[in-house]
């Protein structure tokens, strides 16, 4: 990898990891339209992402550690899982559990077959309807405190969707959580904390089998691309929280409907490799 291709996937990484527009899906784009590769790979795009997870980390710090605290205080039967922080930390717990299972299971296709162009392109035009339906006609009342272990596990089983790109793990934690009626901006903070497991420990497992290969390279590309996916990222969480307060998604699912024609276009054509 490039020092170019690295500084610029990290950029689309932050700019569009938070937005429901699929940071997978820009990673390919990128990577096939101007460095004629996948992107820097499945394996890349997980590492990647270490780097916008820890900016919700510093982000949501002080939501996390009351959570964590919650958490083991229930653990140790000092206190009950009746209390709100207390569920809500077992309720991301549960929630990541779907995506990981799926994960495992179609690690593979995952890393081969879901990375096809065609599919990418069909799951933005796909999902942007889904968003764009949820977003004006759910009734968005419900908020954090009102998580119940059912909503929990379909929370989850939309995050899992995302393991094909195109679709967005935002865009779909956020699309069901508006669809069960939660508010967007409820569904968006419930999105990002239900994705620190679960991502970490996917760029966690893909960083050990990189660093278990036989001369490793590419480390430095690696490090700036996850840095600057860091520091954008948090901008992109900051100015997402409060744009979700009053307005609408509907500016990205336009963006996602032109950027899926786009696509189609371009395959079309055999400007664009599907594979």
């Amino acid at each position: 990898m490039s020092w170019l291709e690295a500084v610029l996937l990290g950029i689309v990484q932050g700019l569009t990891e938070f937005i429901p527009v699929s940071s997978s899906a820009h990673q390919l784009i990128v990577g096939r339209l101007f460095f004629d590769n996948d992107g820097g790979g499945s394996a890349f795009t997980a590492i990647n992402q270490l780097g916008t997870e820890t900016a919700v980390l510093v982000y949501f710090w002080r939501d996390i550690v009351r959570l964590i605290r919650a958490g083991v205080l229930a653990l140790r039967r000092r206190l009950p899982w009746s209390d709100p922080d207390a569920r809500e930390f077992l309720l991301v717990i549960i929630g990541t559990l779907p995506i990981g299972i799926l994960g495992l299971i179609f690690k593979n296709a995952i890393e081969g077959p879901a990375r096809n162009l065609w599919i990418t392109a069909s799951m933005l035009l796909l999902f942007a309807l889904v968003i764009a339906y949820a977003d004006s006609t759910a009734r968005q009342t419900k908020q954090v405190q009102d998580l119940t272990t059912r909503d929990g596990i379909f929370f989850g089983l939309w995050q899992a969707l995302a393991l094909i790109p195109g679709v967005s793990r935002s865009g779909g934690t956020m699309s069901g959580g508006m669809l069960m009626g939660y508010r967007r901006e409820s569904a968006a903070r419930y999105s990002f904390l239900l994705a620190i497991p679960a991502v970490w420990s996917s760029g966690l497992f893909e960083l050990a089998g990189e660093v278990s290969k036989p001369n490793p390279d590419g480390w430095g590309q690696v490090a700036v691309a996850t840095v600057l996916a860091f520091v954008i990222g948090y901008a992109v969480i900051a100015w997402l929280m409060r744009y979700l307060t009053t307005h609408t998604l509907r500016p990205f699912v336009f963006y996602r409907l032109g950027l899926a024609v786009l696509l189609f276009v371009l395959l079309s054509v055999g400007a664009l490799q599907a594979t």
